[in-house]
């Protein structure tokens, strides 16, 4: 006895079953929430990589110089606000760079050369100062209600280019400043929710997408399990009409199997050479987590995931702000460099 599996895989040197997979493939892209659509105009944009650089670090220190904060360094606040307290201007000098002149603290050495691709935008503001609110508020637009991520309504209304990985990819997420609210899906269907590779503080090296694999059963046989549980799924949810959390088991389910070859796959960086290894930082200190975040953006990219964040926590300069923040700057400037470069080189900034 032969299925018709193994008979289209064994006839003609399997072209029919290789047919039957493309035919597979397109039926399941067209069902799917996920798959890509068409924008109203022709992009210039075609993916996010978002940075969430947790603390936050001062725009004073970074990329706003501000002169009359270091004229009146020392002296009271001449607004009369903050009484018995004194200004205090930046440990850090500014230079101008690239063609727009945009202002630069001399710890971002290596991002500075990459001025002109740079868009600064002074205007951001929140209503509290809380961090657990604010990171909640820059990630959904509210901190009150629970609403969709940033990421979620990016790949609600442009999908994702690969079926085989998520269209939303959350890399070392901060968990102690809004959690998972920062990349959920709030009211939208559970499909658009980010996917969580590592954790706050974890090594990514060592970082793996939980249950991605199963040790005991090859995927024939994993596929066959899955037809006879995505066949009950689906004649419950044409019961139900309407049921946005069985779609997302659904979806979840489909893109887990199809994931197990995939993912390990671009989390491996063997294939990359030992030049492309140090431009990142990876091996050295400070570099390596964060200059593995940026790595693995940026092959995420390559393979058409619409939308991967990338963290770096501990920027909250109570004490110590000079060392704390130039050894956080000295973290990301390197690794941000190469990615930045490297994403110019491929012709996909």
């Amino acid at each position: 006895m032969f299925s018709r599996r193994a008979i289209l895989q064994s006839a003609s040197c399997g072209f029919g079953y290789l047919a039957f997979a493309g035919l597979a493939a397109q039926a399941a892209a067209e069902e799917s929430p996920l798959a890509a659509k068409s924008p109203h105009f022709a992009p210039r944009a075609k993916r996010v990589i978002f940075m969430f650089m947790q603390g936050a670090p001062s725009h004073v220190d970074t990329f706003d110089e501000k002169p009359a904060l270091a004229k009146h360094d020392g002296q009271g606040d001449p607004a009369g606000k903050g009484k018995g307290r004194k200004l205090l201007k930046s440990p850090f000098k500014f230079a101008r760079h690239g063609q727009s002149g945009l202002p630069i603290a001399d710890i971002f050495p290596e991002l500075a050369r990459h001025a002109d691709d740079l868009c600064l935008v002074n205007s951001m503001a929140t209503d509290l100062p809380n961090h657990p609110q604010a990171s909640i508020l820059l990630h959904t637009g509210n901190f009150q209600f629970v609403r969709p991520s940033l990421g979620a309504w990016v790949l609600y209304g442009l999908g994702t280019e690969n079926q085989e990985l998520p269209g939303f990819i959350t890399i070392n997420p901060i968990g102690r400043v809004g959690g998972a609210q920062n990349y959920g899906s709030g009211f939208l269907p559970a499909p658009f929710q980010g996917t969580r590779i590592g954790g706050e503080g974890e090594q990514l090296a060592k970082a793996k997408i939980a249950n991605i694999g199963n040790p005991k059963t090859e995927a024939e046989a994993q596929r066959l399990q899955l037809d006879l549980i995505q066949t009950f799924n689906r004649e419950r949810l044409q019961a139900d009409k309407v049921n946005s959390e069985l779609e997302g088991v659904i979806e979840s389910y489909e893109l887990a199997f199809r994931m197990q070859g995939a993912v390990p796959r671009v989390m491996d960086l063997a294939g990359e050479s030992a030049d492309t290894l140090a431009a990142y930082g990876i091996g050295q200190r400070p570099t390596d987590n964060f200059g593995r975040q940026c790595l693995l953006a940026r092959r995420f990219a390559e393979e058409g995931v619409r939308f991967i964040e990338i963290s770096q926590g501990g920027w909250d300069q109570h004490n110590n702000l000079k060392e704390q923040l130039t050894r956080n700057a000295t973290a990301i400037d390197k690794p941000i460099a190469a990615l930045l470069a490297d994403l110019k080189q491929r012709d996909m900034l």
